[in-house]
């Protein structure tokens, strides 16, 4: 279950990994949750539950507890407030519009957030010549409804990594070695279908982090299929999420042995 009332948590540690999940979160403050109309089960559907676990392949974590439709950390600021249902999937959000007040103060919990990240940043780079920051996210694959046929696998890879925000010459190879070694893995006896910015790319935190750092930080979007869970009733299936978290931990040796030895100049 979420941490009621706090933001964010974060969990400091020495290696030049941050490891994040900006929609794992649920929790609502009191205002923003007596005016909402969406059901928390639909909300559930569009926030990315339990992916915080994966993120303790490392030992920088970083992990959003608010729900994105409070504010949505992957969107600009201008947009991070769903207002409309074209802001949220065509979802009915609100009983009546929020009011600018309100969204002033979940703009206030953006900019602290960004504030926040800046500065976790900045000290990780203190003692390492880049970071690499592993964005995990979720997204459902059965849109259709919960007694329809699955989505075509075609357009949806198992896990999709994001890099459209980067510069991929530059990066190479810190996004080649990390969408190898998921290749290599062997899972449950058979291989990982992971492919690069097929459905969604990345989102405007990793934007924010190469715009920011162009040159010290490289963000990767991970988009993993709820295939770990039953994205209409929230059920989760523990030893799957489990599987798919060794699979990212196996990644982690070569990208520590990258971040040692990275050039950090232009």
């Amino acid at each position: 279950m979420d941490n009621k009332g706090i933001l964010w948590s974060i969990q400091q540690g020495s290696g030049p990994l941050l490891a994040t999940a900006i929609h794992h979160g649920h929790s609502l403050r009191a205002e923003v949750a007596n005016r909402l109309y969406i059901s928390e089960l639909e909300r559930l559907r569009e926030e990315d539950p339990h992916t915080g676990e994966l993120t303790t392949i490392v030992d920088c974590q970083l992990i959003v507890h608010r729900s994105r439709f409070e504010m949505d950390i992957n969107r600009d600021r201008s947009n991070a407030v769903y207002r409309v249902p074209a802001d949220a999937w065509g979802l009915r959000v609100w009983q009546s519009p929020p009011d600018i007040a309100l969204i002033r103060r979940s703009l206030a919990q953006y900019d602290a957030f960004y504030q926040m990240l800046h500065g976790t940043l900045n000290t990780m780079l203190r003692t390492h010549p880049i970071v690499v920051v592993l964005d995990f996210h979720s997204y459902n694959h059965r849109r259709s409804g919960p007694d329809r046929p699955a989505d075509n696998p075609l357009r949806d890879p198992e896990i999709e990594i994001g890099t459209d925000t980067m510069d991929r010459q530059r990066w190479a190879p810190v996004v080649d070695n990390f969408k190898q070694a998921l290749q290599r893995y062997t899972f449950n006896g058979r291989k990982l279908d992971v492919r690069e910015n097929v459905k969604f790319g990345s989102g405007w935190m990793s934007r924010w982090i190469h715009s920011h750092f162009p040159y010290s930080v490289c963000a990767i979007s991970v988009e993993l299929k709820k295939l770990f869970m039953d994205e209409w009733t929230g059920k989760l299936y523990p030893q799957m999420l489990n599987d798919y978290r060794q699979a990212f931990a196996s990644t982690i040796p070569g990208l520590i042995q990258i971040c040692q030895t990275f050039p950090s100049d232009v």
